[in-house]
């Protein structure tokens, strides 16, 4: 594929990640984005390639479309071309959000991160860096795990005496401890994430000037445990229990959890997820004025459009389609419904001419 660097999106200890624009030759290829780094630098970038590729599909987990090399100003990347999450990261959305969500949008991302970690460790990987900002949205509601570059067979011997994979504030004991990275520290980080979801905050103080080497001894020594929210429901604090385990051969493991019943399947429920719902409430658009589409056009409320069209970009009109369409299927009868309420044995009546509309003239100005 020919392609163009876009605009920078992100950075990281990695390199660059910049918008994929195809030069030619794909007219419908996804959008993508691009993970790049001088190829002396690459090998974080390399196994999260081969680790997404040892994977496969799973609608939980980042989506990889290959790789390829480059020469940009005498210098030689390696780029990685991965699905474009439209909504960033689950960080940036707590943020936006206050610092804090609500414990319904806590169990329906946790329920999407258990999911890919499942699937992740059954295919006997670990991601080791279990976090909001490696949690990616999408406009359709999807919550995937992104960032595999630390990943790792599950039971793979460590290199060295002392090894740190991920963000110290999310290492299990057992990792500080002997440098053990399986399974189930993803799960202890999955418990960090969840505390930091409901307050915006890391669940332990680590404060400014701490030292790290006794914030170690902390995690992985004492007795201590990192804070659960007390305003949390009491399934949700018995779910962060399963989770900030010291040991961890008795820690729940992905399948555990997501029998938990903090993690009720209340999907079903959702008229519309908090992703779209923010964008729902903008002036051009209040969904609550199409709950039913019209029988004939007197059924048509007045309204006035405040936003021309011709003003909107391609993107944003696919944007705007894609959110009233989820949103309908909310609202929308059956189709059987529909088909009942339009048959009519009356006949339609003609003769009542107003508001209009002279259809041949719209016609001749297109």
């Amino acid at each position: 594929m020919e392609w163009v660097r876009g605009n920078t999106i992100g950075y990281g200890s990695f390199g660059t990640v910049n918008l994929v624009v195809p030069r030619k030759g794909f007219p419908n290829s996804p959008l993508m984005a691009v993970k790049s780094c001088e190829t002396i630098r690459s090998l974080s970038l390399m196994n999260e390639k081969e680790v997404l590729h040892k994977l496969g599909f799973s609608p939980q987990i980042i989506r990889c479309f290959g790789d390829d090399y480059t020469v940009e100003n005498g210098e030689e990347f390696y780029n990685l071309f991965l699905e474009y999450a439209n909504r960033g990261s689950l960080a940036d959305h707590v943020k936006k959000n206050g610092g804090n969500l609500m414990e319904s949008d806590v169990r329906r991302y946790v329920r999407s991160i258990l999911k890919g970690l499942r699937f992740v460790h059954a295919k006997g990987f670990v991601h080791c860096d279990i976090k909001l900002q490696n949690i990616l949205l999408f406009g359709n509601g999807d919550v995937k795990i992104a960032d595999f570059g630390l990943a790792k067979r599950n039971g793979e011997e460590k290199q060295g005496r002392m090894e740190i994979r991920g963000t110290p504030l999310n290492l299990a004991p057992e990792s500080v401890n002997g440098s053990d990275y399986d399974s189930p520290v993803d799960i202890w980080a999955l418990g960090c994430a969840v505390v930091e979801m409901f307050t915006g905050k890391p669940a332990w103080n680590f404060e400014p000037g701490t030292n790290v080497a006794a914030f170690f001894i902390q995690i992985g020594v004492s007795d201590e445990l990192p804070w659960i929210p007390q305003d949390l429901s009491e399934e949700g604090k018995d779910f962060l229990g399963k989770c900030f385990v010291k040991d961890p051969e008795k820690r729940w493991t992905a399948e555990m959890l997501l029998n938990h019943p903090f993690m009720a399947d209340d999907e079903e429920t959702i008229v519309m997820n908090p992703i779209q719902e923010e964008e729902s409430t903008s002036p051009n658009c209040n969904f609550e004025e199409f709950s039913e589409s019209p029988r004939c056009h007197f059924d048509f409320t007045d309204w006035v459009s405040t936003r021309s069209t011709a003003s909107l970009s391609s993107q944003s009109i696919f944007q705007e389609s894609s959110r009233i369409g989820s949103s309908f299927s909310s609202h929308i009868p059956s189709p059987l419904v529909r088909i009942h309420q339009l048959a009519s044995d009356d006949a339609p009546e003609w003769s009542v001419s107003e508001s209009w509309i002279t259809v041949r003239e719209l016609i001749g100005r297109l």
